[in-house]
């Protein structure tokens, strides 16, 4: 089975794959242009308001690191079975 780049740009785009326009030669068919699906650069129409290089370029957000605070109670409390405040 043979998977050309018109059906795979189809098949991508209706599973929500991200399809960029990319900046380069255009080789492809009337109607279609440059895009890179995945890295990989094939004829189609892009779905994406970026290309995947200024994609690349942006900076990623900063990662936003939570500390827990562990709190531990007293393993015998008062007034329990066998425990008495002395």
């Amino acid at each position: 089975m043979t998977v050309t780049s018109g059906s795979y740009a189809a098949q991508a785009s209706s599973q929500g794959a991200k399809i960029y326009h990319h900046h380069g030669e255009n080789f492809c068919p009337a109607g279609l242009q440059p895009v890179t699906i995945s890295g990989v650069v094939c004829c189609g129409v892009p779905n994406q308001n970026m290309s995947y290089q200024q994609v690349m370029m942006t900076p990623a957000p900063p990662k936003v690191v939570q500390q827990c605070v562990i709190r531990r109670q007293a393993a015998y409390q008062v007034g329990t079975k066998g425990c008495t405040y002395d």
